[in-house]
C-alpha cells in the first residue's frame, strides 16, 4: 500500500533508533526557534460562535479553537487544555502532525515561555552522581536516536462507556503518532549510577497545581520498565521541536504506555528505593486487578492496579458513521492499527458485522510501537447497509474484544468499531 500521505513531513521511511534521516544541527536549530514561541495567546475562553464538531454520544458538541502551535482542534476544557483530534487527520499520515496532535494536561499552572538556554534536567535520589543536564549537553553528550511510537491517553474513547463514567469525555482522537527524537532514558541513569535497591523511578515536569493542596503530578515506573532502548528523553517530534503544548523542551517517551507516563515538560528524574506511594500512582490511573482490568457496569473493583500498557487496537479512517458510499464498483476502506509493541501481524476487515472477514492489505511497517496503515476493497450493492469492522492482531495472538470491557475509570477501550455506510 502506497503512503502518498505521509510525503509532507519528510520522514524517510523505516528509519528509528540511531537513524541519520534528521541531523542534530537541524534539530538544535528548530529547538532554538521553538523556544522562542510562547503561549502568551493561549485562549481561556472562546466565542460562543466557534465553529464546533460533534461527537457521536451525548453532549459531545466540541468547539473547534486554534490554540498556539496548533490547528483547530476540539475543546473539551482551557484550564486546564485538553485538546482532541479531529478524527479525520489520522487519514491524512501515518504520522499524526504537530499542529494537530492532540493536548492533555492535569494541571492548569503552564510554563508559557521557557528559556532553552537556562533549562536544566535534574537526575537525582538513589544514584551515584545527582545531574543537572543542559539541552545542549544532552544533545552532544549522549546518542541521539529515533523511535516511531503512539501516545494515546489512557482515557481515549471514555465517551463510549455504558454506562457513563466520570472523567473527560473524549472520542477517539486522544491519541497520535509520532516519530520521536531524543536520547535514551538508560543511558542518562547509567551517567548517573543507580545505586543497589533502586526499586522505581519517578518523572515530574514544569506544570503546577494552582490550588494548594493538589497533589503535583508525577508518575512511576519500574526500574527494569525503564532500563531498555525504547523509553527516550525526547527533544523532537517529527522532525521539528516539540510544541510547548506537547511538552517542550523534553518530553517522557514510553512507548507501548499509556500517555499518562509521557510525562510533559520533563525537568526531573528522580530514582527511588521504595514505591512510589504518591496520589496519581496510588489512587488514580488505577484498573481492576484482574486479566481484563475490568468490572460488571456500574460495579466496583475490591482490588486495582497502575494502569500500564495499551491493548491492540484499530480503526478505519476514511469512512464516516453515516456516509453513504458509491455502488457497482471497488470501495477502498483505509484505516490504522497498533498495540503495545508487539506488532501488528494481521487486520481483518468485514464488511457485514463481522459474518465473513478479508484480510487486509498492510502499509509499511514503521516499528513495532507505530501506527500500522492498512486497507480493504468491498464492492458495495446499491439500496444496502453495510456495517463496517475491523479487527487488528498482533505477533502473539492478541486481538480485539467484540464487546466493549467496563471499569469506573473509563480505561482499556479496544472494541471493534462498526461503521455504518449505505451504497448508492
Amino acid at each position: 500500500m502506497s503512503s502518498p500521505q505521509d510525503e509532507p513531513l519528510r520522514i524517510q521511511p523505516g528509519r528509528v533508533l540511531g537513524s541519520p534521516g534528521i541531523t542534530r544541527r537541524s534539530l538544535l536549530r528548530a529547538a532554538l526557534i521553538g523556544g522562542g514561541l510562547t503561549m502568551a495567546g493561549i485562549p481561556l475562553t472562546y466565542a460562543k460562535d466557534a465553529p464546533t464538531a460533534t461527537l457521536p454520544f451525548k453532549r459531545g458538541a466540541r468547539p473547534l479553537v486554534t490554540f498556539p502551535q496548533k490547528r483547530p482542534l476540539m475543546v473539551m476544557t482551557t484550564r486546564p487544555p485538553q485538546l482532541e483530534t479531529p478524527f479525520h487527520v489520522f487519514n491524512e499520515h501515518v504520522f499524526t502532525p504537530n499542529d494537530a496532535f492532540f493536548v492533555r494536561w492535569h494541571l492548569a499552572n503552564i510554563p508559557t515561555t521557557i528559556d532553552p538556554s537556562a533549562f536544566r534536567l535534574h537526575v537525582r535520589g538513589h544514584v551515584r552522581r545527582p545531574l543537572s543536564l543542559s539541552l545542549h549537553e544532552l544533545r552532544t553528550q549522549f546518542e541521539e536516536v529515533q523511535l516511531a511510537a503512539v501516545c494515546q491517553c489512557a482515557g481515549n474513547s471514555r465517551g463510549f462507556f455504558k454506562p457513563r463514567v466520570p472523567g473527560g469525555q473524549w472520542g477517539n482522537g486522544a491519541m497520535g503518532n509520532a516519530l520521536w527524537t531524543g536520547v535514551r532514558l538508560r543511558d542518562i541513569l547509567d551517567r548517573a549510577g543507580i545505586k543497589p535497591g533502586a526499586v522505581q523511578v519517578r518523572f515530574n515536569g514544569l506544570d503546577q497545581p494552582v490550588a494548594e493542596g493538589t497533589p503535583d503530578f508525577r508518575k512511576s515506573l519500574n526500574v527494569e520498565d525503564v532500563l531498555n532502548d525504547h523509553v527516550l528523553v525526547a527533544y523532537a517530534m517529527n522532525g521539528g521541536s516539540l510544541p510547548l503544548l506537547n511538552g517542550f523542551p523534553l518530553r517522557l517517551v514510553v512507548p507501548g504506555w499509556y500517555a499518562t507516563y509521557w510525562i510533559k515538560m520533563l525537568s526531573d528524574i528522580e530514582v527511588l528505593n521504595s514505591v512510589d506511594d504518591g496520589f496519581w500512582m496510588t489512587q488514580a490511573y488505577r484498573l481492576p486487578a484482574d486479566p481484563c482490568g475490568c468490572v460488571e457496569p456500574g460495579e466496583h473493583p475490591t482490588r486495582t492496579v497502575p494502569i500500564g500498557r495499551m491493548p491492540v487496537r484499530s480503526f478505519m479512517t476514511n469512512v464516516d458513521h453515516g456516509a453513504t458510499i458509491p455502488s457497482g464498483k471497488p470501495v477502498v476502506v483505509r484505516g490504522i492499527a497498533f498495540d503495545q509493541g508487539y506488532g501488528i501481524d494481521r487486520v481483518l476487515f468485514s464488511s457485514d458485522g463481522g459474518t465473513h472477514w478479508q484480510r487486509a492489505m498492510l502499509g509499511h511497517d514503521y516499528g513495532d510501537f507505530s501506527f500500522r496503515q492498512w486497507e480493504a476493497r468491498f464492492v458495495p450493492v446499491a439500496g444496502r447497509t453495510y456495517h463496517l469492522q475491523s479487527l487488528a492482531i498482533n505477533r502473539i495472538g492478541e486481538s480485539q474484544r467484540f464487546s466493549a470491557r467496563w471499569n469506573p475509570g473509563g480505561y482499556l477501550r479496544n472494541a471493534v468499531e462498526t461503521v455504518q455506510v449505505k451504497a448508492i
